[in-house]
């Protein structure tokens, strides 16, 4: 990985906020009283990377062993975690649940005891196996996929994601890729779609149930849709880690985008999502650049793209990526819509996937772009954030993506975004 030089003062600015930030997460909140057990409860926070003491651990535990801080904040956060019953079950995924514990002790402690290493390495690779058990079932039965089925947050992508760091030589990953290849091939379904919608068109309603409109839709964020199944399949195959049909599904899931892909004076863009009608239109309903997101945004998905190309050593593809990303972060119309700085909606996420594709990059207006992004972050890091905790919506993401670039080490906890 190359790192971009930054200057001095920058760094320690960066350092400085990151410090800042992580000396107000120091101890894990009690509980209330009167909490419930209900589904909603935020007892549940702590076994959440998102909102709670999951993602807080991995904060600390990169920070301990860069020597920036000590151990006993990481052990009391992975204690506060893993406090209630981890969920197994429903739900359950990288970000949230025995995954996401697991992942944060992996990441945050990686020299932890093997036996509770090997429990919880059990539970992952049951729940992988519960995964995609359920998948064949539903591709024997040519229905549509939920988006839990194969997403970053709760699906097997997240699931597979952790596996490609925690064993990466073993059989469950490969099967995990397997999966992804199928789930690009085309479904001869009983509905409005068909085979005129990709393998990935969800049986879900787009945007939480909010349109009206029925038959599914095709998703294309990191998060939820597929750009996470072809970031994955790319980070494995840079590592040489290969199933049949992986070049060609990856290869399936970038065409598809060309197809939807739009440019106009800001840049490449890409559709959060498609509906039937759209699908049917041949073209999407909105033509306006969306929130430069890592979770819904052109940078998450030009991200994604970057790392296909470089897997598939297609350069032409890499560099048409690295211009959306460039033209996106260069876009003050874009930068404009952001609201919050978080990693999954917010300024942390842009940053950080820029840094990331910037150490990659053959384009070197992504480099020269990561000091202007990095002063923004830093201006905007004690912003109010979706969550008061937590590493993807709350304030422990911000202090480690800041903490990343004044240090200049990767600890892999970017393995929850996808995008290294």
């Amino acid at each position: 990985m190359t790192v971009t030089p930054l200057a001095t003062p920058l760094l320690r600015a960066a350092e400085t906020m990151a410090s800042c930030i992580s000396d107000t997460l120091m101890e894990p909140p009690a509980l209330p009283d009167g909490v419930g057990y209900g589904p909603r409860s935020t007892r549940w926070y702590g076994q959440s990377l998102s909102k709670g003491a999951a993602g807080v651990a991995i904060l600390h535990g990169v920070r301990a062993q860069t020597g920036h801080g000590e151990w006993e904040p990481v052990r009391a956060w992975l204690r506060h975690a893993s406090a209630e019953t981890l969920n197994n079950g429903h739900g359950a995924g990288l970000w949230f649940g025995a995954p996401a514990v697991t992942h944060a002790l992996t990441t945050a402690m990686p020299h932890a005891r093997p036996a509770a290493l090997n429990t919880l390495d059990t539970a992952v690779a049951d729940l992988t196996e519960h995964r995609l058990t359920a998948a064949d079932a539903r591709l024997a039965a040519s229905a549509r996929p939920r988006l839990a089925e194969f997403d970053l947050v709760r699906g097997l992508t997240g699931l597979g994601a952790h596996l490609l760091r925690r064993s990466p030589d073993g059989d469950l990953l490969r099967r995990v890729l397997a999966y992804l290849v199928r789930l690009t091939e085309p479904v001869d379904a009983d509905d409005a779609v068909g085979l005129l919608a990709p393998g990935w068109w969800s049986a879900d309603p787009p945007s939480n149930g909010e349109s009206r409109e029925r038959g599914g839709h095709a998703n294309v964020g990191m998060a939820h849709g597929i750009t996470g199944p072809l970031a994955l399949l790319s980070l494995a195959m840079r590592r040489d880690i290969r199933v049949p049909g992986q070049s060609e599904a990856i290869d399936r899931i970038c065409s598809w985008l060309d197809t939807w892909q739009q440019t106009d004076a800001a840049g490449p863009r890409w559709p959060e999502k498609i509906t039937v009608a759209e699908l049917r239109a041949g073209r999407p309903a909105i033509t306006g650049p969306a929130r430069p997101s890592w979770c819904y945004g052109t940078p998450g998905m030009a991200r994604a793209v970057q790392l296909a190309g470089i897997a598939l050593s297609d350069t032409d593809r890499q560099q048409a990526a690295e211009d959306a990303l460039a033209r996106c972060v260069a876009d003050p119309v874009q930068l404009g819509r952001i609201i919050d700085p978080s990693l999954c909606h917010g300024w942390a996420g842009l940053a950080a996937t820029l840094w990331y594709a910037a150490a990659d990059a053959r384009d070197t207006r992504l480099p020269a772009s990561v000091p202007y992004l990095m002063r923004l972050l830093v201006q905007h890091a004690t912003d109010p954030t979706p969550a008061s905790s937590g590493l993807i919506s709350g304030p422990a993401g911000i202090a480690l993506a800041l903490h990343t670039f004044a240090t200049g080490t990767d600890i892999h906890w970017s393995t929850s975004l996808l995008i290294t």
